[in-house]
């Protein structure tokens, strides 16, 4: 391997350089940057260093050591983070809430008489997914009125949890919506002579966008009936997926159902979740 990949005659980043910055992010939120990352991180870190006009990539990790309210280094991970998502990515996911589990969850809770349900979003990147997820929600839960419905969407990453927020999307980004539900959940809207597609209050009320690590305390103990965190374990070693799978299980409610990505198993993992089919595994 080179010691130094060049960014330009002067700036370079060194071997020495690249363990410190991976190892400075796998102790924070246990992303594994590899040596196979290395050109990656050289890539997504070039901007940075050239707009804060840093002399080498050691300086500006003093920088990032230095700033006391955290904001450089979350500009770090933002720089770091992939945020490929779509509305109904993995459809059978999204099949099966509404197919399987959902009429089985509905009918337990009409039941019990505690029409109350509560789900998680982990890694929920620009928004699609917790989105998705409360249109599934609001199309098959019978009499909507009259439940309690809250959907918590965390993410690492601060620049893209405010899009998700703004909830505003180009016309491309919404073709996997059916034609019915981008009437029914979507405004169409125009800016800067672009047209954009802003989503329902309907959706809006029912999801809490929150900053969170995955590695550090969680503010909330659950039960959740349901827990999406997809793409997000595969940047995680064995031992970081065990600890974060273990902790899954402990804030789910009893029968709950955990979805991965459809590249992510369990497998290797110990873990006492039923296997349902492949990404799909429920607390029994």
């Amino acid at each position: 391997m080179f010691n130094a990949i060049a960014i330009d005659d002067k700036l370079t980043l060194t071997d020495a350089e690249f363990e410190q910055i991976s190892d400075r992010v796998y102790d924070h939120c246990g992303i594994n940057l590899h040596d196979g990352k290395k050109e990656l991180v050289r890539a997504r870190l070039a901007k940075i260093i050239r707009q804060g006009r840093f002399d080498s990539f050691s300086q500006y990790m003093e920088h990032v050591a230095a700033d006391a309210s955290g904001q450089a280094f979350s500009d770090l991970i933002d720089s770091l983070s992939t945020n490929l998502t779509s509305f109904f990515r993995e459809s059978i996911h999204f099949d099966y809430l509404a197919r399987s589990y959902l009429p089985e969850l509905v009918a337990h809770k009409q039941r019990s008489g505690q029409l109350r349900l509560r789900a998680w979003s982990a890694g929920c990147s620009s928004g699609e997914e917790p989105y998705t997820i409360a249109i599934t929600l609001l199309e098959s839960l019978p009499d909507r009125a009259r439940w309690d419905i809250k959907l918590l969407a965390t993410d690492i990453s601060t620049r893209i949890l405010k899009r998700a927020r703004e909830g505003i999307y180009e016309r491309e980004r919404i073709e996997p919506v059916p034609p019915a539900l981008k009437n029914r959940y979507l405004t169409m809207r125009t800016q800067n002579g672009q047209k954009q597609f802003e989503v329902a209050s309907t959706l809006r009320n029912i999801i809490t966008f929150k900053y969170l690590n995955l590695m550090q305390e969680w503010p909330f103990r659950g039960p959740f009936d349901f827990i999406f965190c997809r793409n997000v374990m595969i940047y995680f070693d064995k031992p970081t997926q065990q600890r974060l799978i273990d902790r899954f299980w402990k804030v789910l409610a009893p029968g709950g159902v955990l979805f991965t990505g459809h590249s992510e198993s369990l497998t290797g993992i110990r873990h006492q979740f039923q296997y349902v089919q492949p990404t799909i595994y429920r607390k029994r």
